[in-house]
């Protein structure tokens, strides 16, 4: 299982955001300073208040709207997921942070979510990926 831990500013507008976005939250694990989004049956989105994660880290906490410091690419089933989780996020006040770029043996399109921290989504094509990644 993979828990990916994410400090935000607002629970409420993270709440509307990543179930707007199309994933479940888990009430166990969701209360009014974290919320827990369901990804897939292994990996979770722990969203938690800044004061809350700040507890877990001693280093200083990065401003994800002026720096990055990870990208998060999720698979996707499709060609057409891949577009519609771009649409739910920009819907749920999420903003596209790159242009789409051309297609090759992959779909992919880039999102952040309202405090700025960037996902990527993807769907490869398995007879285009038979060959391997193309030479960089």
């Amino acid at each position: 299982m993979v828990f990916v831990n994410l400090p935000i500013t607002d629970i409420a507008w993270a709440r509307a955001f990543y179930e707007g976005t199309g994933f479940l939250s888990n009430p166990l694990f969701s209360d009014d300073k974290a919320l827990c989004a369901v990804v897939s049956d292994t990996i979770f989105l722990r969203v938690l208040k800044q004061e809350i994660f700040t507890t877990f880290i001693t280093r200083p906490l990065a401003d994800p709207s002026q720096t990055a410091s990870a990208l998060f690419a999720l698979s996707r089933e499709s060609k057409a997921a891949v577009d519609a989780i771009t649409a739910a996020t920009l819907a749920h006040g999420g903003s596209e942070p790159r242009p789409i770029p051309d297609p090759g043996c992959t779909c992919s399109r880039a999102f952040c979510d309202p405090d700025g921290k960037w996902f990527e989504t993807m769907w490869m094509d398995p007879a285009a990926a038979q060959g391997g990644p193309p030479p960089a």
